[in-house]
């Protein structure tokens, strides 16, 4: 299994973006990170200053969301649907998806989801509990 280090993950989103701003051929998984990009122009500034921003930190205290944490969450989300894993995430999706009216708003409410359970295993030191991840969702759905 592939687990970039931060420097790794940052870089390939900074590569993709270079890329595409050089009009470079993208891979498959640059496209659908592009995809992600795109959606999130507020990110553009900083992916265009890779020597400033490779190793700045965003902690809970500067009171900003890590951008680079953001757009990992939702191309392992972009992964969750393409394989429907976890089993079901694709209906919970589309009901969020329905009742927002929005697909890029249904992500963000699966990305709070997988945030959350990623959070409660890392401070549990457990593995991601996939039940917790799905009654989250199911929780969203219903609203």
């Amino acid at each position: 299994m592939f687990s970039p280090s931060r420097d790794q993950a940052r870089q390939f989103l900074f590569d993709t973006w270079q890329k595409y701003r050089s009009s470079t051929a993208l891979s498959e998984m640059e496209r659908i990170a592009l995809d992600v990009m795109s959606q999130h122009p507020e990110y553009h500034a900083l992916l265009d200053d890779p020597v400033r921003n490779l190793d700045r930190d965003f902690t809970p205290e500067d009171g900003a969301i890590n951008p680079f944490l953001h757009l990992s969450l939702h191309l392992a989300i972009e992964e969750q649907l393409s394989i429907d894993q976890p089993r079901g995430i694709r209906t919970q999706f589309a009901r969020i998806a329905l009742a927002s009216g929005s697909e890029h708003e249904a992500k963000h409410a699966l990305l709070d989801c997988l945030a959350e359970t990623l959070w409660l295993a890392q401070r549990a030191g457990s593995a991601p509990d996939q039940a917790l991840y799905l009654a989250c969702l199911a929780r969203k759905s219903a609203k």
